[in-house]
């Protein structure tokens, strides 16, 4: 079940593109940070009030399994930020939705009831709320997901230089690697995250947001990419992605969505 939902919750993802106003740091941004809570300031402060507040997306799906096939989905998300993120799959014999709403996840598997799980989504924390929620939310969040925000380093990642948040310069890889996560210094947006493997513990979990584009002041990324051990577990393409639609809480009710499938 982990797994599963820490393959789900590598949906969520944001990016960044090239020859855009936020793509240079402003002169006199201040000293740079010493921790990762410094780090989250900056993605805060830099898109406060600019960053959109719902989003949708259909998501191609490959997932490769522990015998080596792959297989190929389609997924419907929606997102409200902060905290809300509704993931629907066709099945056979009806809707598997998955709902992550703060700090728990519902899951519906084949139109049965929901099942509800002790499990925030933390990509949800990197990729989008950090950008609507105070700062210090974010920071206990990534505390309590085991992210040691007073280790900041330094490294460069496709050619940009990157704040690397959780592990020191020098000290990001390991197997399995210490948990971290990436962000792009001039653009401030989570590019990548290393960790325990989501299968196997002792390998290294890479997850890499590419394809990245703006969106509605702010950005996406339209290709996530998700490996252990080097390799591939799961890739997913976006497209249809829509930002600022009306979203309401409905949606994101466990409840509510089980009445109306009953109606």
């Amino acid at each position: 079940m982990r797994t599963r939902l820490l393959l789900a919750s590598a949906a969520v993802l944001v990016g960044c593109h090239s020859r855009s106003r936020t793509d240079v740091v402003p002169t006199g941004a201040g000293s740079p940070p010493a921790s990762g809570t410094d780090v989250l300031r900056l993605m805060h402060d830099r898109y406060d009030g600019h960053w959109y507040g719902t989003l949708t997306f259909t998501q191609a799906t490959e997932i490769r399994l522990r015998g080596d096939s792959v297989v190929h989905q389609t997924w419907y998300e929606a997102a409200k930020l902060p905290g809300f993120l509704r993931i629907d799959r066709l099945a056979k014999d009806g809707r598997n939705v998955i709902i992550f709403r703060g700090d728990s996840t519902y899951v519906r598997s084949e139109g049965g009831p929901f099942a509800a799980h002790n499990h925030r989504n933390e990509l949800m924390t990197l990729g989008f709320d950090v950008y609507r929620q105070p700062v210090e939310r974010s920071a206990t969040i990534l505390r309590e997901e085991g992210y040691d925000l007073a280790t900041l380093g330094e490294a460069t990642w496709r050619g940009r230089p990157v704040w690397v948040v959780g592990a020191a310069t020098g000290d990001t890889a390991g197997r399995p690697a210490r948990r971290q996560f990436w962000v792009d210094k001039a653009r401030l947006v989570y590019v990548r995250s290393l960790g325990p493997g989501l299968r196997d513990s002792t390998q290294t979990a890479d997850i890499v947001f590419d394809a990245y584009e703006p969106l509605a002041g702010g950005w996406i990324a339209k290709e996530v990419i998700v490996s252990e051990g080097g390799t591939v577990l799961q890739r997913e393409v976006y497209s249809d992605v829509k930002a600022n639609v009306p979203l309401g809480d409905e949606l994101f009710d466990p409840a509510q969505i089980a009445r109306a499938d009953a109606r």
